[in-house]
Formats: structure tokens, sequence, C-alpha cells
């Protein structure tokens, strides 16, 4: 199961979002936070060179998952157990209405 997620803003990689025993990390990337122009991806997580850590899927992260039937269809779709929330963030969130996206780390992304 992948751990691992890129967040982009504006097809930018923003950073990386990470399941682990504890919780969840996010991290911007080093690159992003050299950008000028870079902005948070949201007021909850602000731009910072640190790792931001939560026991339970960041609230902005938790926002973007569909709710309702939609909720319902995807997962049944997919197969998804409904409270797994990183999953259903991963599988669900690759194409947003918003400028943030959420795209799976697969095994051969893990080397870079």
């Amino acid at each position: 199961m992948t751990t691992k997620a890129k967040v982009m803003y504006a097809e930018h990689l923003a950073g990386i979002l990470q399941k682990n025993d504890t919780g969840y990390t996010f991290s911007y990337d080093e690159a992003y936070l050299k950008d000028e122009k870079a902005k948070p991806i949201s007021q909850t997580l602000p731009l910072s060179p640190y790792p931001q850590h939560s026991k339970i899927l960041f609230s902005f992260f938790d926002g973007l998952i569909p709710e309702g039937w939609l909720l319902d269809v995807a997962s049944k779709h997919w197969n998804i157990k409904g409270t797994d929330r990183f999953e259903l963030l991963i599988t669900l969130c690759r194409d947003t209405i918003g400028a943030v996206t959420v795209l799976p780390i697969g095994e051969e992304d893990n080397n870079e």
C-alpha cells in the first residue's frame, strides 16, 4: 500500500504527504520553498522548511475528499473502506476543483 503522496499546487510539486505509524507528516518541497511565488497550500499548512505532523489526516486534505453519494460511489468503484482517509485521498483527489491535487507515489517513484 502506498504511504506517500506528492502534493501539487498549480502543477508544481509543493510537498510530500506521508502516512506513518504515528499519523501523518507534510513537508514542503525545498525547491518550492525557494520559489518567490510560492504560496501555502492552505492557511492551516503555512510555508515552512520543517515537517508538519498530525495524528489524524490534516483537515485540509480530509476536506478534499468527496462526501455523500459521490464518496459512496467512489468507495464502491475502487473498493476502498470509507475509514481509510489516506487511500481515499490518493485515489479520489488526483484531479480536484482547486489548485491542489494529490498524486500517489508508487514504488518506482521512491527511488527519486
